[in-house]
């Protein structure tokens, strides 16, 4: 069965982009993915609530500075994920 939490085009992408990447900034993100501030904060919320990535405030020059990171688990989570979709791909 497909992760109903990555079985989402922006949510995939995001993963796929952190695995590529272990870590990008907030609006290195948002312009990859061509979102707003607060779809990719609520898509990024649903993924830090699974543990799938790990979120790091901070500022740098006075200015607040956003990165987020894949974890283990959603390094792990993603790869079933593929999985099953070569699988569905085969058996159909």
């Amino acid at each position: 069965m497909f992760d109903p939490l990555l079985h989402q085009n922006i949510r995939s992408k995001l993963i796929s982009l952190l695995i590529a990447n272990e870590e990008l900034p907030f609006k290195a993100l948002k312009e990859y993915l061509e979102v707003t501030d607060g779809n990719l904060s609520s898509h990024l919320n649903k993924l830090e609530k699974a543990g799938y990535v790990k979120i790091e405030k901070s500022f740098e020059a006075k200015r607040p500075k956003t990165v987020v990171h894949i974890t283990k688990e959603g390094t792990d989570a993603f790869k079933k994920y593929i999985e099953s979709l070569k699988k569905f791909i085969q058996e159909n």
